[in-house]
């Protein structure tokens, strides 16, 4: 059975992301944990609160076996983009793009 999770409109852009995402793609759930755990950014922990709601998901649906899932599927993909106008010299004006992102990760059992 599979076990999803979702962070929507998450303060960070999703190539800074991503990264994170491919590293705990294929891995063991507990393994991808302890990974993220240890990592000083703030890309990790967006990240890791996701995958412990996935965990969770999967504890509050009764899986049988925690130990046993694994990330099936880790995606970043990109949400809205909030535009500002920066002003500059004369009379000029650059644009500002904050960049927001969805992270979605599911969990499957290893059947």
């Amino acid at each position: 059975m599979e076990y999803k999770a979702s962070y929507r409109h998450a303060d960070m852009s999703p190539r800074k992301i991503r990264p994170f995402a491919t590293l705990i793609r294929g891995r063991s759930a507990e393994e991808a944990l302890e990974l993220l755990r240890y990592l000083p950014n703030k890309s990790a922990r967006l990240m890791e609160q996701v995958l412990k709601s996935a965990l969770g998901n999967a504890e509050d649906r009764g899986a049988q076996d925690i130990e046993d899932l694994v990330v099936t599927e880790s995606c970043v993909d990109g949400a809205s983009i909030v535009k500002r106008i920066m002003p500059r010299a004369r009379g000029t004006a650059y644009p500002i793009k904050r960049r927001y992102s969805h992270i979605r990760v599911t969990l499957s059992d290893l059947e």
